[in-house]
C-alpha cells in the first residue's frame, strides 16, 4: 500500500509539473513574456532589439515607421483645429524634482527695447524638464547605445556622433494616442491621479485601447497620463527617490509589437521603482526603448490640457507636431510639443 501510494504521489507530480512546463511554454509562445527578473530584462533586451532593420548606418531607429502616408493619416486628425501644449512651463529656480533650472536674466533694458540670457544650470535631462531623449547615447547598454554606437565614439566626437537630436531636426508628425491611466478602474485616486509607484503595464495600455476605443499602430506616439502635474500643484513637488508612476518594462513588448516610433509620459516615464532588481537600472524602459528597441523618449511632458480636451471631445488620437532645437552631435532636445484635435 504505501509503494502503491508513493507511485500515485509521484504521478501526480510529474502531471502537475508537465502542466505547469506548458503553461509556461503557451505564455512564451503567445508573446507574453514577463520581465521581472536580470534575466528576463536581458533576454527582452535581445527580443525586442531592431538592430539592423533599417541599415546598420540607420539613425532614426522606430521613427522609420513614420511614413509620408503616416502623417497624411494623422493629420486628418485635425479636425476641430484645437492645438494644446504637451510641455510644461520651464522651472527658473531649484526644486525637489529639479535641481538644474533655467537661470533667466535681464542683460538690459532700454528706450529701444530689451534683451535676455537663458542658460541651464546643469542638464535638461532628468526629471522636471520637458524633453526629447536623443536615440543614440544618453542612454547606453552593455557600452554601447542603439545600432551599436560605442562609448568610445562618443568620447572621440565630442558629442553623439550618430543618432544625435539633429535627425529630428525637419520635425516629428505623427499620431498620438494618449493613454489616460487615470481611466483604469482601481489605478487613480479620487483626486485624479496615479500614486508614485504605480506601475502601467502592457495590458494596461490593451485595457485603454478598448476603453478609449483606440488601437496602437505602426508610426504612432503613444503618451502616458498620470496625472503628475495635477498632482504636483495640489501637494508641491516631490524627490525622484519618492517615485514616478509610469510604465513598467514589459511595456517594451507592446512596443515591438505595434511598431511604436516615440514613446511619452509625464514623468521620466519609468515606474519607480521600477520592480525589477536593484542589479538592474532604475530605468530599465529606457534602455530597451533608446537602446534596443530605437524608440526615441519624451519625458515630463504635460498633458492636463490634452487630457481634458481628450475628455471632452471623447477623442483620444490626435495630431501631434514635435521639433527640437537644431543642436549638432546633442543628446537630447527641450521642446514644446503640440497636439492638435
Amino acid at each position: 500500500m504505501h509503494n502503491f501510494l508513493a507511485r500515485l504521489l509521484l504521478g501526480i507530480s510529474i502531471v502537475v509539473l508537465a502542466v505547469v512546463d506548458l503553461s509556461t511554454q503557451s505564455a512564451g509562445s503567445s508573446g507574453r513574456q514577463t520581465i521581472a527578473t536580470e534575466e528576463d530584462f536581458h533576454r527582452a533586451m535581445k527580443e525586442v532589439s531592431n538592430w539592423g532593420r533599417w541599415g546598420k548606418d540607420d539613425e532614426l531607429g522606430a521613427a522609420n515607421l513614420i511614413t509620408p502616408a503616416k502623417r497624411k493619416q494623422a493629420l486628418a486628425l485635425a479636425r476641430e483645429g484645437l492645438t494644446v501644449s504637451l510641455a510644461h512651463d520651464i522651472i527658473q529656480a531649484a526644486a525637489p524634482d529639479g535641481a538644474s533650472y533655467l537661470d533667466r536674466a535681464v542683460l538690459n533694458v532700454n528706450p529701444t527695447g530689451a534683451s535676455d540670457r537663458y542658460q541651464y544650470t546643469g542638464t535638461y535631462h532628468g526629471s522636471v524638464h520637458s524633453h526629447l531623449d536623443a536615440l543614440d547615447c544618453h542612454v547606453m547598454y552593455e557600452g554601447k547605445g542603439y545600432n551599436g554606437v560605442p562609448m568610445e565614439d562618443v568620447k572621440a566626437s565630442g558629442g553623439c556622433p550618430k543618432g544625435h537630436i539633429n535627425v529630428h531636426k525637419d520635425g516629428i508628425v505623427t499620431r498620438a494616442v494618449l493613454f489616460d491611466a487615470t481611466l483604469l478602474p482601481g489605478k487613480a485616486t479620487p483626486q485624479g491621479w496615479l500614486e508614485p509607484g504605480t506601475a502601467i503595464h502592457r495590458e494596461d495600455l490593451e485595457a485603454l485601447e478598448k476603453i478609449e476605443r483606440v488601437k496602437v499602430s505602426p508610426g504612432d506616439v503613444i503618451l502616458l497620463y498620470t496625472g503628475r502635474w495635477k498632482r504636483r500643484a495640489a501637494l508641491g513637488p516631490w524627490k525622484s527617490a519618492d517615485g514616478w508612476a509610469g510604465y513598467h518594462a514589459d511595456v517594451a513588448y507592446f512596443l515591438k509589437e505595434r511598431g511604436v516610433a516615440f514613446i511619452g509620459g509625464d514623468a521620466i516615464n519609468d515606474v519607480s521603482p521600477s520592480g525589477l532588481p536593484t542589479s538592474v537600472s532604475g530605468t530599465p524602459l529606457h534602455r530597451l526603448a533608446l537602446v534596443a528597441l530605437g524608440v526615441s523618449i519624451f519625458d515630463n511632458l504635460d498633458f492636463e490640457g490634452a487630457a481634458e480636451m481628450a475628455r471632452k471631445l471623447k477623442r483620444y488620437e490626435f495630431l501631434f507636431v514635435a521639433a527640437p532645437l537644431r543642436i549638432d552631435k546633442g543628446m537630447g532636445s527641450p521642446l514644446n510639443p503640440v497636439a492638435i484635435f
